[in-house]
């Protein structure tokens, strides 16, 4: 094989494989997310597919399995709280009041069967004042 062959062959796999993960990626039913406002504002239109649904825990409807691999709850939505049914394993930190994502499947029903729930935890990355560090000599301002 000669050298443009080459060439040419390596750069129609590069396009193929590139059209292919545009195709893919754009035919994709997973929205980035939406609020538990958005859902149950208008959640027949999101009846039969895939989603990603962002709110906070209700108060008092959090029920977890005893093995962690199932949860039902409600997110709080000025609408009416949206039902989750979720079939995965729970984190430990999921409670009630928690902002979490949940990526499931919009049933019938108007309930979210979710796949995968993340917690959300700002505050665990924010560091207050009391925590940080003492400055260096060489870090200190001078005070004239």
């Amino acid at each position: 094989m000669t050298a443009p062959v080459k060439l040419a062959a390596g750069v129609a796999i590069v396009v193929s494989v590139t059209l292919y993960m545009a195709y893919v990626g754009a035919s994709s039913s997973w929205k980035y997310y939406v609020t538990a406002d958005e859902y149950t504002a208008d959640s027949a239109s999101f009846a039969g597919k895939n989603l990603r649904v962002s709110g906070k825990v209700a108060a008092d409807s959090l029920s977890v399995d005893s093995s962690r691999l199932a949860a039902k709850f409600a997110l709080a939505s000025s609408n009416g709280n949206l039902p989750i049914e979720c079939r995965c394993s729970v984190p430990d930190n999921l409670a009630e009041g928690r902002d979490v994502v949940v990526e499931g499947r919009a049933d019938e029903r108007g309930v979210l069967v979710g796949e995968k729930v993340l917690t959300k935890c700002a505050s665990k990355y924010q560091a207050d004042a009391a925590s940080q560090p003492p400055r260096m000599a060489s870090q200190r301002e001078e005070v004239r």
